[in-house]
C-alpha cells in the first residue's frame, strides 16, 4: 500500500463561505474568513484533503490559494510516504508567503498516509489519548451584558472554559472584567486575547486586574516580535501569558523568545507553521523546554481537524480552542467538531476524520484550480 500512494491529481479550491461574520476587536470591520481547501488524488484512488483558513476584512483574501498554486505542479508523481522530503522540497521553492501555502500541502499527504493504513491522523502521530480539554473563544460582542449572558449560554451548552476576545480598550475590558467577576466570581475559569493591541502600559494594568481572578492565561497583549517586552511583562505577574502565534513560526524564530523567558507557554497553529512536519519540532522544543504548546484552532472544521489531531499526539497541549458561535465555522462540513461536557474527542474516521459537502463547497467557490499528471 505504501507505494500505491503516488500523486496524479491535485484540486484547489478558494471559498468565500456565506456565514454570519463577527468581529474581534474595536478597530477591526467584520473579519471575512476564506476557506482555501487543497485535494490531492493518488493512482490507487485515495484522496487527502487540507484547508486552512485565512483572516482580512472588506472582502475575502484570496492570496494563499494563489500561493499554492505554483506549487501544486512539485506534487504529480511523487509519493506521499515521502512527504517529509516533500516538504523539505517545498520550503526551497519560491513563494511569497512561505510557510502557509506549504502547511496546506503537508497536512494533505498526512491526511492521505493516515487514510491509507485506516487510522486517525492523531494515532498515525503517535497519539495516545482520544479528547483533551475546551475552551470558548468568543467574538467581539457589543456590551459586558452581553459577554454575561452569552457565558450563561455556553455553560449550558456544556464549556466550562472561555476565551474572551474583547475591545482592546483597557477602560472597556476592564469593565468587562469586573462584570464578569461580579457574575461568575472564581467558578469561571478564563482566557482574554488582546490581538498584540496593548502597549505595556496597558499590559502591566490588566495584569494586576487579572491576578485577582481565575484567568488561565493572558494572549497576546503585545506585538509578538516584543520579546523583550513580553520578559519584562512576565516578571512583573503571576499571570500566564502567551503570544498570538501568528508572526514567530519557526523554532529559530522562537528560540531568543524561550531564552528571553517571554511567554508561558509557545503558541502556533498547524496550518500557518509548516503542517504537521514543521509544527511537530515546534512541539518537541516547547517540550525540551518544560512549555506547554497551546495550539489556535480558530477557523473553519479542517482547520480546527488539523490542530486538534496534533494536540492529541503531544503531552504539552493543555486547551482545543473551540470557535463559537459554532455555525460560523462550519461551512460546508457534514462532521463538525465540537464540545461535549467540556472536552473534544477525536474524529474517529481515517486521517483528519472530516468530510466535506464537495457540492457546496463548489458552489461557494470564488476560483477553482486543477493540476493533473
Amino acid at each position: 500500500m505504501m507505494n500505491e500512494l503516488v500523486i496524479d491529481n491535485a484540486e484547489l479550491f478558494v471559498v468565500g463561505p456565506d456565514v454570519t461574520r463577527y468581529r474581534l476587536a474595536a478597530d477591526m470591520s467584520e473579519v471575512y474568513e476564506t476557506l482555501t481547501i487543497l485535494r490531492i488524488s493518488t493512482r490507487c484512488g485515495l484522496e487527502g484533503v487540507a484547508g486552512i483558513t485565512t483572516y482580512s476584512e472588506h472582502c475575502f483574501d484570496e492570496a494563499v490559494g494563489a500561493a499554492i498554486k505554483p506549487l501544486l505542479p512539485e506534487l504529480i508523481g511523487r509519493n506521499a510516504w515521502q512527504s517529509d522530503a516533500i516538504w523539505h522540497q517545498m520550503m526551497t521553492r519560491y513563494n511569497s508567503m512561505t510557510p502557509k501555502p506549504q502547511s496546506v500541502i503537508d497536512i494533505a499527504l498526512w491526511d492521505l498516509k493516515a487514510k491509507s493504513v485506516n487510522l486517525p491522523l492523531y494515532r498515525l502521530l503517535g497519539g495516545s489519548r482520544s479528547h483533551i480539554q475546551s475552551y470558548a473563544s468568543t467574538p467581539l460582542l457589543d456590551s459586558p451584558a452581553e459577554y454575561v449572558s452569552f457565558v450563561h449560554e455556553l455553560q449550558k451548552s456544556g464549556f466550562n472554559t472561555v476565551k474572551f476576545h474583547v475591545w482592546c480598550d483597557l477602560e472597556k475590558d476592564l469593565a468587562l472584567l469586573d462584570a464578569i467577576e461580579q457574575e461568575f466570581g472564581m467558578d469561571l475559569a478564563f482566557m482574554v486575547d488582546l490581538e498584540e493591541r496593548y502597549c505595556q502600559r496597558e499590559a502591566k494594568a490588566i495584569t494586576k486586574r487579572l491576578e485577582k481572578m481565575n484567568c488561565i492565561w493572558l494572549e497576546a497583549p503585545l506585538p509578538d516580535t516584543d520579546l523583550r517586552g513580553y520578559a519584562e511583562l512576565r516578571r512583573g505577574t503571576t499571570v500566564p501569558i502567551i503570544p498570538a502565534g501568528n508572526t514567530l513560526l519557526d523554532p529559530g524564530q522562537m528560540l531568543p523568545g524561550i531564552e528571553q523567558n517571554a511567554w508561558d507557554a509557545l503558541r502556533t497553529d498547524v496550518t500557518y507553521a509548516g503542517g504537521f512536519t514543521a509544527a511537530r519540532t515546534i512541539a518537541s522544543l516547547a517540550q525540551a523546554h518544560g512549555l506547554p504548546l497551546e495550539l489556535q484552532s480558530w477557523g473553519y472544521t479542517l482547520t480546527q481537524a488539523a490542530n486538534l489531531h496534533l494536540m492529541l499526539s503531544i503531552p504539552n497541549a493543555m486547551y482545543f480552542e473551540q470557535p463559537v458561535p459554532y455555525n460560523s465555522h462550519e461551512a460546508y462540513c457534514r462532521t463538525p467538531i465540537r464540545t461535549d461536557n467540556g472536552v473534544v474527542h477525536a474524529p474517529m474516521a481515517p486521517g483528519l476524520g472530516i468530510e466535506m459537502d464537495w457540492q457546496q463547497v463548489k458552489r461557494h467557490t470564488l476560483w477553482q484550480y486543477q493540476f493533473s499528471g
